[in-house]
């Protein structure tokens, strides 16, 4: 038995004295009015109300339980108003910087198909973390190895000239000895990239071409980054949709794999197995995961 939807046909009939009324009151048929109170009667082993007169009255036991009942009618809806308040509360979550308006936009609407509002807070990777650590979000998409993460988003190398090979290999950019003298062509790395499963991984494959150090650097931005890209012949750490949206030449990298990862955490592990069960295509879209 539903002990609460019973109590609510209880104080409706004996609000209106009227179980036809009670039940229009309660939005059920009277049937279901009727079917409901007798249940309640049979669970507690006693009359509520005494069916011989041509109006319906409490008997004395009724009047006893009445006020519970109310109070227990009154807190299913306090509940039931929590809970559709709880739902509609933002979920704040960071997310990579380097995720555009609209794949931003189109996870927020799949959130809220799910139930989700979700309040996005875009950052790089440190202050992704550090946002999860300090409580100001309640999830976020932490840059990871790409074989502990969720999500895998490849990287390669891009331009403004479009190169003729398949791929680009970094021993390339050493300059022979008649361009020594030569600008030297550089490696841009956003910030989103800094991190040291990818940096380092760089940095040795660097060392291993026999490019100077500084041919490997760090940007301040991704707008800083593509910049120099784009004024010169140095070349960009991204993805393929990245190098799209820049109007740069994509190539994998001719050495290694180098790839992106992502996973959730949160400060309650419940809100990470959330997101990940909701919305885990969703996010893969947003990062524009390649499948």
């Amino acid at each position: 038995m539903d002990i609460v939807a019973a109590c609510k046909a209880f104080v409706a009939v004996s609000g209106y004295g009227s179980f036809t009324v009670g039940a229009a009151a309660a939005r059920i048929p009277q049937s279901v009015a009727s079917r409901r109170v007798a249940a309640l009667e049979e669970h507690f082993g006693a009359r509520l109300f005494d069916r011989s007169s041509r109006n319906v009255t409490l008997t004395s036991f009724g009047r006893e339980m009445l006020p519970s009942a109310r109070r227990l009618v009154e807190l299913a809806e306090t509940m039931e108003h929590d809970a559709e308040r709880a739902k509609l509360r933002p979920f704040r979550m960071g997310v990579p910087a380097v995720c555009g308006p609209r794949p931003l936009a189109r996870l927020v609407a799949d959130g809220r198909r799910h139930g989700l509002t979700l309040d996005l807070h875009p950052a790089g990777p440190g202050e992704r973390a550090e946002l999860v650590r300090t409580l100001e979000v309640r999830a976020a998409l932490a840059a990871v190895p790409p074989g502990e993460g969720t999500w895998q988003v490849p990287l390669g190398l891009a331009g403004h000239d479009e190169p003729r090979a398949a791929k680009t290999y970094v021993e390339t950019l050493r300059p022979s000895r008649a361009e020594r003298d030569a600008r030297r062509r550089r490696v841009w790395l956003q910030p989103e990239d800094d991190v040291p499963h990818i940096r380092d991984q760089v940095t040795r494959l660097r060392d291993a071409a026999g490019l100077r150090p500084s041919q490997v650097a760090v940007a301040a931005s991704l707008v800083a980054a593509s910049a120099e890209v784009l004024g010169s012949t140095d070349l960009l750490l991204c993805s393929r949709s990245q190098a799209g949206e820049l109007g740069l030449h994509w190539r994998p990298i001719g050495e290694l794999e180098l790839a992106r990862g992502y996973d959730v955490v949160a400060g309650l592990r419940e809100d990470a197995q959330r997101i990940r069960a909701l919305l885990t295509a969703a996010i893969g879209r947003c990062l524009q995961e390649e499948r």
